[in-house]
């Protein structure tokens, strides 16, 4: 041991890689160290999604049209919602963008373990370095859809004359964007840390992103809840002020609830902070059971 331990002192180790000594230990420094290897998978991510497709990245414009034109039939032609005088195709859209990013985050961050197995057992790396690239790599995705969104605006105000009201308040969009990653990545972060021993999660995941689908107020404004009862259940989501929130900024239609911004945020910080913790004792072990 003392010849060991001898080489070892008289060796100039450029790395050193060893356990965390607590449980709430995160080397944010370690991760800025990583920044190359983060962007590499934030590419990768991005172009692995449509790989081997005959359309690509279309898939980013087509399939929030198709959503689009599903929920106009149901929640406009069929159900007769109102979108509190909101063109029913921008109401939509402009929900869809952002569920859509909220639900890619989730999904894909609540896999990471499972998936990147393979990756975990021969290099090192911050293990939060992935989660991270998901949660990036899909902001490019909300970037086109958000670029559709303006333009079917744009071509709203040309042909329909519906007001555009660009304010100051568009500042407060990548807030709302930061939120709802917060959100995403707090509970991915949870329910990968979970998967790895049970993986019960992965099957449960997908029936509960439908669920949440719909008590979010995508196909419909939280004011036509006003005198329900059920408006209490909605208004628990996280993501319900959020939505709301994103619209009134875009087309300056409803009232934002403060407040529910602020439970918002309150509800990001604490999964973060659980996924983190979780997180932190899992690394540990996780390679055992995944």
């Amino acid at each position: 041991m003392s010849e060991i331990k001898t080489a070892a002192e008289t060796e100039n180790w450029d790395t050193v890689i060893k356990p965390h000594s607590s449980l709430f230990n995160l080397q944010l420094a370690e991760m800025w160290h990583y920044r190359d290897l983060l962007l590499l998978f934030v590419k990768r991510d991005f172009a692995a999604q449509y790989k081997q497709t005959i359309l690509g990245p279309l898939w980013h414009l087509i399939q929030p049209l198709f959503t689009t034109a599903i929920f106009l039939l149901l929640f406009s032609k069929i159900a007769n919602i109102p979108t509190d005088g909101i063109p029913p195709v921008l109401f939509y859209m402009s929900g869809i963008a952002l569920w859509n990013y909220f639900s890619s985050c989730l999904t894909s961050t609540s896999n990471t373990f499972v998936a990147n197995a393979g990756i975990f057992g021969k290099v090192y790396f911050p293990r939060l370095v992935l989660p991270l690239s998901v949660v990036l790599s899909n902001i490019i995705r909300l970037g086109i859809q958000f670029m559709l969104l303006l333009i079917t605006i744009v071509w709203f105000r040309l042909v329909k004359g519906f007001p555009i009201q660009i304010s100051v308040l568009w500042l407060w969009l990548p807030l709302l964007v930061l939120l709802i990653a917060g959100i995403g990545l707090g509970l991915g972060i949870i329910i990968s840390s979970l998967t790895t021993k049970y993986r019960d999660f992965t099957v449960l995941m997908a029936f509960l992103i439908q669920l949440l689908m719909y008590v979010s107020p995508i196909g419909y404004p939280l004011s036509y809840l006003s005198k329900s009862k059920y408006k209490v259940i909605i208004n628990l989501n996280p993501l319900s002020s959020i939505i709301e929130a994103f619209r009134y900024i875009l087309f300056h239609k409803g009232n934002p609830d403060l407040s529910g911004l602020l439970y918002s945020f309150c509800f990001m910080v604490v999964s973060l902070f659980i996924g983190l913790l979780i997180f932190s004792k899992v690394e540990k072990t996780f390679m055992d059971t995944v």
